[in-house]
This record gives structure tokens, C-alpha cells and sequence, in this order.
């Protein structure tokens, strides 16, 4: 029963990305990306890795695409159009979309999978643990890079068209 719900939502993430890939319209578009997100975050957790899950959708689904949707909506109300896109290229987009196809399907066929052991139980715990032991540097290095960019932008943000703030 679970493998047949791993493939119905494996079918429903490839749906919903085509559709992406094949609508005009932007925000359809992101409404199809939140699919696709959804449905890889229930993939992750078929593949117990549980924390890629739960970050994937509060990152992606709670912060990137709502992010993505309020872009696309207000910059419609600008100009008072639909947010429509068209494919100027679509040989050389599908040219390069079948290479990337066939060069992953060609390192996929080459990987020995039986010599991977599953997981079992929850792997939070060794994430937690390696963040705060072996990572701890790059952990804390991010987060300080992260605080310089959200101060710089506030800077940025709050400058006034004549000179500074």
C-alpha cells in the first residue's frame, strides 16, 4: 500500500512540474510549484529523512513561494496585465532539458544502491548532532553571514531617494 502511495505522489510531483513547465500563466505556475514542493517534502518523508521534509516546506512552500506569489501578484496590479509568460527558445530548452536528462539517467544506472544500508528511525538526532559538533564553524558562520545581509538589506530598504536615512 505505501508503495503504491509512493508512486502516486512521485506521478503527482512530475504532473504538477510539467504543468509548470507548459502553462502561460505565472501564478498558476506557483500554485504548481507549491504542488510539486508538497509532494517531494512527502517523498522525503517516504525516504525517512523527516527534517528535509519539515524544512523544505517551512522554507520553501512557507517563505520562498509566498514570497514568489506576492511578487507575482503586485507586480500585475502595476501595470493592470495578467502575468502571462511565452517560450521564446523551446528547441534550445528542450535540447538542454533532454541532455540533463540523459547525463542524470546515465550517473543514476551507474550507482551501486545495494551497498547503501536503509535507515531506520528518526535521523534528527545525528542532524542535531553534527550541526552542534562537527559543523558547529559553518553553522555559525552562515548564520552571522545571514544577519550582515538582513542588516544590509534594512540599510538598503530604508535609504531615501535624496541621500541617506
Amino acid at each position: 500500500m505505501l508503495e503504491i502511495l509512493f508512486y502516486i505522489i512521485g506521478a503527482l510531483a512530475c504532473i504538477s512540474a510539467g504543468f509548470i513547465l507548459f502553462t502561460k500563466n505565472i501564478l498558476y505556475a506557483a500554485f504548481a510549484l507549491v504542488v510539486t514542493l508538497l509532494c517531494i517534502a512527502a517523498l522525503y518523508i517516504f525516504s525517512n529523512a523527516e527534517f528535509i521534509a519539515v524544512s523544505q516546506i517551512m522554507i520553501y512552500v512557507g517563505g520562498i513561494i509566498v514570497l514568489i506569489i506576492f511578487g507575482i501578484m503586485l507586480t500585475a496590479k502595476i501595470r493592470d496585465e495578467k502575468a502571462l509568460v511565452g517560450s521564446h527558445n523551446r528547441f534550445l530548452a528542450f535540447a538542454s532539458s533532454a541532455a540533463i536528462f540523459v547525463m542524470l539517467i546515465s550517473v543514476i544506472g551507474t550507482i551501486n544502491f545495494t551497498q547503501y544500508q536503509a535507515v531506520t528511525g528518526s535521523n534528527l538526532h545525528k542532524i542535531g548532532e553534527g550541526i552542534m559538533t562537527d559543523y558547529l564553524l559553518p553553522f555559525e558562520l552562515m548564520a552571522v553571514l545571514l544577519l550582515v545581509a538582513l542588516i544590509g538589506a534594512t540599510a538598503i530598504a530604508s535609504k531615501k531617494e535624496g541621500g541617506t536615512s
